[in-house]
């Protein structure tokens, strides 16, 4: 029996929003709108977006002695996270910097702080919380060497699930444990190389499962989503909405697809509800404030 329906592993960050007309080049100065402080980071976007939908969710991330960490606990907690995996101090709370333009694009700059200070012996020291958890899911906003401890330390019969971003090549251990990867084009193209990854969604994802995991998920925006495994390859649509701000919206995904899959849904079945969840986020402004509950997914 799981005490967890999801742990996530991974980032926590103050998001430093500001709203411009259009990002500014190189050398430029554009004004934008007051700015804006949200919780955010991959993993605790994650560990928030699945406690709404009803998971049982316990994040391990680290965060600074400050009123930034402060925040992101207050959140996690207000959500119903169990926060007794956050370590609190040894650097600066991590802060993203944001600017969403008109039509809801962003741009993202991350200072990791804390998160780069989430270590391999704070999974291990973390053991238990690990082996309660029916999913693992993790991000590369924490170091890789962290990461690949989790894989080691993941209980029989768990699933892991690994959104690599920011994207960097990845190690044949951790990859062979991904059940799915999920990627973007960008994260894709990268962990790929650029020069072999093929020119469709399709061939990536096979390509991809040729590395070694035992599924991939490739988000493509508007354009829905395409999931694969031996088994099969396939297209899942995305749900039309008006976008307001994407930010957080993959987080979103990943976080409810995770849950999904350890409710004994298929993957095609869970990237459609993640879909839906990803689309009611990107209706509202902000990360964690923007993402839905079960009755608001059912009414989308």
């Amino acid at each position: 029996m799981y005490d967890y329906d999801l742990l996530v592993v991974g980032s926590a960050n103050a998001d430093l929003v500001i709203g411009v007309e259009r990002r500014p080049g190189a050398g430029e100065t554009v004004l934008g709108s007051d700015l804006a402080v949200h919780p955010g980071g991959k993993g605790a976007n994650q560990a928030v977006a699945a406690a709404r939908l009803g998971a049982r969710t316990a994040l391990l991330a680290r965060v600074g002695d400050d009123a930034h960490g402060r925040l992101l606990l207050d959140a996690q907690r207000a959500a119903g996270v169990d926060t007794a995996g956050v370590l609190v101090g040894g650097a600066p709370t991590g802060v993203a910097l944001i600017t969403v333009d008109p039509s809801g694009d962003n741009s993202i700059v991350v200072s990791p702080g804390a998160n780069g200070r989430l270590t391999p012996d704070d999974v291990r020291a973390a053991g238990g919380l690990v082996q309660a958890s029916r999913v693992v899911s993790a991000q590369l906003e924490i170091p890789l060497e962290t990461v690949v401890e989790v894989v080691r330390n993941l209980p029989p019969g768990s699933r892991f699930v690994l959104n690599p971003s920011p994207p960097r090549p990845l190690p044949s251990e951790v990859l062979a444990a991904c059940d799915p990867l999920i990627v973007n084009e960008h994260e894709a193209k990268v962990i790929l190389g650029e020069s072999s990854a093929g020119d469709t969604p399709e061939q990536w994802a096979r390509l991809l499962l040729a590395k070694g995991p035992r599924s991939v998920v490739v988000t493509l925006g508007a354009e829905g989503s395409l999931v694969a495994s031996a088994q099969a390859v396939a297209r899942v649509p995305s749900v039309k909405v008006a976008a307001v701000d994407t930010t957080g919206a993959g987080d979103a995904f990943t976080a409810a697809l995770a849950w999904r899959l350890g409710t004994g849904s298929s993957l095609e079945e869970a990237a459609a509800y993640a879909s839906r969840v990803g689309a009611a986020a990107v209706t509202k402004q902000g990360a964690q404030d923007s993402f839905p509950t079960a009755q608001e997914v059912e009414a989308l």
